[in-house]
């Protein structure tokens, strides 16, 4: 009996020793390195949205209140008809209004600030987005402002005169009066300054240019667009791709057979030039002339191969127009008279005409009858808009 007891306490034992190790094993487990909370995270701060963020977001969101009546209308710079000049701004909403030596002839400065300043009231009262007010100021034989005694003793001079008088400080110092003039009268574009190429006196360009080299053209070109881009002057750099020694468009067709190589070697220095002084502030007026050397069949205007040029080649993506549309050289390219849809369609931003009270419904018909996409009128009212923000109008 004792050996019984003695072993059934020896078997108790062993059953109760793993037990027993087992319970110390939980109750005093090894240590381990302490697991550190995580640190809680900073949200992110979305970095602040640049100038031209802002901007870009400033143009969408106007663009995206207007209707496509009003989109067409901002693409249309056309010149002050002769009665209801203000009414049209709201029945048309008109994207700005070119004066000519009519629109400015015995006017007295505070008259003509006046008369400006009714349009821009009407805008206001319309789509709030105030007009482009534009004038041929470019001294010698093409003065609309200086013309008038009223507004200024003596016409400008033209840039061959000024640079022979005093070199292009001369120059500079008479774009500079034109700026002052302009803004003070309520003008903000100047279609100036003539970036044509022409030496030949018999050229019908050439009094009108500057009268020398590619390259002394694109040097003066370059020095008047940054004078006009500091004194916050829309600049207009025509007549692209450079007029050569082609006859006047304004009373038929010119024709310009010249290769490729001359233009890309001298006739667009120029234009290369003012595009990179301008800056935002610079538009491209396209002449009416047939360019063979990149379409044979369309004035430029007209021609999509010529404004690829422009846009792809060159890398121009500001504000595009046309020259007059309402000139013989373009007037038998439209069989339906609807020239502005191929102006559009072609690439410009800008359709200048006195003929808009036609042309601006053609142009809003052929949209909803899905002849001209409303892709194309968005693209081009987003240039006319970032450029008159550009010049501080918006």
């Amino acid at each position: 009996m004792k050996r019984f007891l003695t072993a059934a306490l020896a078997a108790l034992l062993l059953l109760t020793l793993p037990a027993c190790g087992l319970l110390e094993k939980e109750e005093n487990p090894p240590s381990q390195e302490p697991v550190s909370d995580p640190q809680p995270q900073e949200p992110e701060v979305p970095a602040a949205p640049t100038p031209e963020e802002l901007a870009a977001q400033q143009v969408e969101e106007i663009l995206s209140s207007l209707t496509l009546e009003e989109k067409v209308g901002q693409l249309f710079f056309v010149r002050v008809p002769e009665a209801d000049a203000a009414a049209d701004v709201s029945a048309y909403h008109l994207g700005g209004y070119i004066l000519f030596g009519r629109d400015t002839a015995d006017k007295t400065a505070d008259g003509l600030i006046q008369t400006i300043q009714s349009y821009q009231d009407a805008a206001a009262a319309d789509t709030g987005i105030p007009l482009l007010i534009g004038v041929d100021e470019e001294g010698g034989t093409v003065v609309r402002v200086s013309s008038n005694p009223h507004l200024r003793a003596s016409k400008f001079r033209s840039p061959q005169s000024a640079y022979a008088a005093g070199g292009m400080e001369a120059v500079l110092a008479d774009t500079r009066e034109k700026d002052i003039l302009l803004s003070a009268l309520g003008f903000n574009v100047n279609l100036a300054p003539v970036a044509d190429v022409s030496t030949d006196p018999g050229d019908f360009i050439y009094d009108r240019s500057f009268g020398q080299t590619a390259d002394a053209t694109a040097d003066y070109v370059s020095q008047v667009v940054s004078q006009m881009a500091a004194d916050n002057m829309g600049s207009v750099l025509k007549h692209f791709p450079g007029y050569g020694n082609n006859v006047d468009t304004h009373t038929g067709i010119a024709v310009d057979k010249r290769p490729l190589e001359t233009f890309e070697t001298s006739d667009l220095l120029p234009f290369q030039a003012g595009f990179q002084a301008g800056g935002g502030k610079t538009a491209v007026l396209v002449s009416h002339n047939i360019m063979t050397a990149v379409d044979d069949s369309l004035p430029a205007s007209l021609s999509p191969a010529v404004h690829d040029l422009l846009r792809d080649d060159l890398g121009f993506d500001g504000v595009v127009m046309t020259d007059d549309l309402a000139m013989e050289a373009v007037a038998a390219y439209s069989a339906d008279g609807a020239v502005a849809v191929m102006a559009l369609e072609a690439g410009n931003d800008l359709v200048i005409t006195t003929d808009y009270r036609t042309q601006i419904p053609k142009v809003i018909e052929a949209v909803e009858g899905g002849t001209l996409s409303e892709d194309t009128i968005d693209t081009a009212c987003r240039r006319v808009l970032t450029w008159k923000q550009e010049l501080g109008l918006i």
